[in-house]
C-alpha cells in the first residue's frame, strides 16, 4: 500500500555504499524506519532532507510484514533551516529527537505527541537562541504526552513552599516523600519544576538552575522515564549536548 503523511525524522543510519536508513516519527503510523536508496549520493533528492529533527511529507510504501518500508519521495513540511547551522539548536533537537525515538513503541500513533514535536521545532527554529534548561520542560511535556506525566500535589502548589519531591514509583511531584525512591529536590530545582508544571511562560528557561543542578535534574526526569518505559536506555546524544550548549 502506498501512503502519505506527515513525518518527523527521529534519526538516521548509514546502509550500503549510497543509501539510508531513516526513523520517522509520523502522524498516520507512528515510528517506522525507511530505506532510502541512493539518499547519500550528491544529486539524490533525499540528500538534504534525511536530517535528524526535519519536518517532512514523506511517500513510502507500506507493507506490514516487513520491518523497514521503502521511502518512494520526500519534501519538507516546514522550513526548519537554523536547525540544521546553528550547532546549539541542532544539539538540542537532535537530544529531543532521541529522547521520543526512546519513549515511543514501534507503529505507536500519537498525533498529540507529533503536534508538539513540530510545534516545537518550529519555535526552536525561530528563537535567537537556545538554552540546555529547555530540557526538563521538554521532558514534561512528552511525559504529558505519552500519558505517564508527573501527578502534581496540589497543596504544593497552593502553599509557600522551598522543597518538594519527585517520587519515581507513584508519578508525582509533592511536598512529602512517597515510596522507596523519592528525591528531595534542591531549592532551585524546586521551583523550575513548580513553574514548569503550572505554566507554559519562557520566563522558566531565565531561573537561576546552575548546570550541576540542572543535569541532576534532567537525570532525575530520566530515571523516571527509564522506570515506568520499558527498555529505555541512557541517550548517547547527552554529552555531545551538554559540551555544545555549556561550551
Amino acid at each position: 500500500m502506498i501512503t502519505k503523511t506527515q513525518a518527523i525524522v527521529l534519526r538516521t543510519v548509514d546502509f550500503k555504499e549510497s543509501s539510508l536508513i531513516a526513523t520517522l516519527f509520523t502522524r498516520k503510523h507512528g515510528t517506522v524506519a525507511v530505506i532510502a536508496k541512493g539518499a547519500r549520493r550528491p544529486k539524490s533528492k533525499f540528500a538534504a532532507l534525511l536530517v535528524p529533527a526535519q519536518a517532512l511529507e514523506v511517500v513510502f510504501y507500506l507493507k506490514t510484514t516487513r520491518s523497514v518500508q521503502t521511502l518512494s519521495d520526500a519534501t519538507p513540511l516546514v522550513k526548519l533551516d537554523s536547525l540544521r547551522y546553528d550547532i546549539e539548536k541542532m544539539a538540542l533537537a537532535i537530544t529531543v529527537m532521541e529522547l521520543s525515538g526512546q519513549v515511543l513503541h514501534e507503529n505507536e500513533v500519537n498525533e498529540e505527541l507529533f503536534d508538539f514535536l513540530l510545534n516545537l521545532l518550529q519555535w526552536m527554529n525561530g528563537r535567537v537562541e537556545v538554552s540546555r534548561k529547555m530540557f526538563p520542560y521538554i521532558q514534561l511535556r512528552i511525559l504529558d504526552r505519552i500519558g505517564i506525566g508527573l501527578q502534581t500535589d496540589e497543596t504544593l502548589l497552593s502553599e509557600v513552599r522551598s522543597k518538594g519531591y519527585i517520587n519515581i514509583q507513584t508519578g508525582s511531584f509533592s511536598a512529602e516523600p512517597e515510596g522507596d525512591q523519592a528525591i528531595l529536590l534542591s531549592e532551585n530545582q524546586f521551583e523550575y519544576l513548580k513553574q514548569a508544571v503550572t505554566s507554559k511562560k519562557t520566563s522558566i528557561f531565565e531561573k537561576n538552575l546552575p548546570n550541576s543542578e540542572l543535569s541532576e535534574l534532567i537525570e532525575y526526569l530520566d530515571r523516571y522515564i527509564r522506570y515506568h518505559v520499558e527498555g529505555v536506555q541512557p541517550r548517547r546524544s547527552d554529552e555531545i549536548f551538554e559540551k555544545i550548549i555549556n561550551h
